[in-house]
């Protein structure tokens, strides 16, 4: 299970590689040569959305995602897991409604046949592609809510504690 969410995450990071790389070599081709790529707009915005939901997946389960924690933070351990066990349920809802939402979205925009500027591609593909990272993102919300409530002991949080 473990190596599944390291893949992930993995796939979270190679995303992050591509939109930089993406948005460098546009850079140089317009400052140095005077030459812009075809779509690269397009491209990018696209792949910023396929590595907004991949990173999703990746920082759901680790429980690195932004958040607010002073009152978690001020609490003993035992109110603290409470505080877990009651949110990761609630994220779990959250992210699954957002996956079927998205999948209407990614339908409708094969159906309607969506295409990017200047090469006309399609845009579906891209948004299957960022569907199967919410769809990660369910699955792994879904792991830690069962290693939460059953095996507490095998959770990887990036939480700190108070202490640290």
């Amino acid at each position: 299970m473990d190596r599944f969410i390291d893949t992930i995450e993995l796939i979270a990071a190679a995303f992050v590689g591509i939109v930089a790389l993406n948005t460098f070599v546009a850079i140089v081709m317009r400052k140095f040569f005077a030459v812009t790529i075809p779509d690269y707009y397009d491209f990018g915005r696209l792949l910023l959305g396929i590595l907004i939901f991949w990173g999703i997946a990746a920082t759901s389960y680790r429980g690195s995602h932004i958040t607010v924690d002073l009152v978690w933070a001020n609490v003993p351990p035992r109110q603290q897991r409470w505080i877990d066990v009651f949110a990761t349920p609630v994220l779990l809802f959250v992210v699954t409604v957002q996956t079927i939402t998205l999948f209407d979205k990614v339908r409708t925009t094969y159906q309607d046949h969506v295409l990017t500027y200047d090469l006309r591609l399609p845009n579906w593909p891209f948004f299957a592609v960022a569907w199967a990272g919410d769809v990660s993102a369910v699955v792994l919300i879904a792991i830690r809510t069962w290693r939460l409530l059953f095996h507490p002991d095998e959770i990887h949080d990036a939480k700190l504690k108070p202490s640290e």
